[in-house]
């Protein structure tokens, strides 16, 4: 009797990745062995908001991971990542896509698997390396790549400031959780600033302190949102050149002031419109001075550039 071929109906092979089943991690990010918290500058990107993503790379760069939030292998390079991005203070933004959950993503990219690694400089993704490196190859990017990939988009007008999402986890302590170190109040306005609706998040913002006044943290970060919503998608070369032809117009004045400030030239913004106004346009003095006001709420109420503007645009006004 013949042998009977019996037919599974699906193929088996590679059905089941034992290797990725061994490494799976139940634990959701933040908790106990569980994925790395996004924070500081890192934030977690969907298909919704990548457009966005693309968009604002002409404003900063950004370094993208596509990893799978739930293997433990690439637990170590996104927290490697992540420190050396945070420790750079804004100079770049490190986001990070789960390639399993938005898997469209990965095939725009021609990404084989996770992890892959990115940088978007002005809407264009570089690739940088895919598959988990190994320890040299790690200290390679963190040391070397991305300290060039500033100067790349330097070179290419890209030097704003990524904006501040919130405390990053501890170094020490890798289930701290970024999440409980937002206000409850704030979380709507949080949310909507890490998906890039800067005009949503400012509205909402604005709704906090409406309820408390004196929340200082509120006050700033609706600030840079506004600043955001504003100008964070400007040609900056553009913007600069204007302002140039046209010493004499307000709001090309205002324009390259929020260029400096989002580029983190905080002292030039406000010299900026401070000699604007001292120069023989006092007649601009509301619009400058609710520019100014704006923008003082964002760095450090110590900041002695924020004393020295407040006290010398006092005395402009009166």
């Amino acid at each position: 009797m013949a042998q009977e071929h019996i037919n599974p109906g699906v193929s088996l092979a590679g059905a089941v990745d034992l290797e990725s089943l061994k490494h799976e991690v139940k634990a959701k990010p933040g908790q106990a062995g569980g994925a790395p918290e996004a924070g500081g500058y890192v934030i977690d990107s969907t298909e919704g908001t990548f457009q966005s993503l693309i968009e604002t790379s002409a404003t900063f760069p950004i370094l993208l991971m596509l990893w799978v939030p739930t293997d433990d292998r690439m637990f170590p390079m996104a927290r490697a990542l992540a420190k050396t991005v945070n420790a750079l203070n804004g100079k770049i933004q490190f986001s990070r896509i789960d390639a399993d959950t938005y898997p469209s993503i990965a095939q725009a990219l021609q990404v084989q698997g996770a992890p892959a690694l990115f940088a978007l400089i002005a809407g264009r993704p570089m690739p940088i390396l895919q598959g988990v490196p190994s320890d040299d190859e790690l200290t390679q990017v963190c040391d070397a790549i991305i300290p060039k990939l500033i100067q790349v988009a330097a070179q290419a007008g890209v030097t704003g400031t990524a904006p501040f999402t919130g405390k990053a986890p501890a170094e020490d302590d890798e289930s701290s959780d970024t999440a409980s170190q937002i206000p409850p109040e704030h979380e709507e306005a949080h949310a909507l600033a890490q998906q890039g609706d800067y005009a949503g998040a400012a509205a909402a913002y604005a709704q906090v302190l409406e309820s408390n006044p004196h929340d200082v943290l509120a006050a700033a970060e609706r600030a840079k949102a506004l600043l955001l919503a504003r100008s964070g998608k400007a040609d900056v070369r553009e913007v600069r050149e204007n302002a140039a032809a046209h010493p004499d117009d307000v709001d090309a004045q205002l324009a390259v002031a929020d260029i400096d400030m989002i580029g983190g030239q905080i002292d030039d913004a406000f010299t900026r419109l401070l000699d604007y106004l001292s120069s023989g346009h006092r007649d601009q003095l509301d619009a400058v001075r609710l520019r100014l006001v704006e923008y003082f709420a964002i760095p450090d109420p110590a900041d002695e550039r924020l004393r020295r503007a407040r006290r010398r645009l006092a005395g402009l006004m009166y």
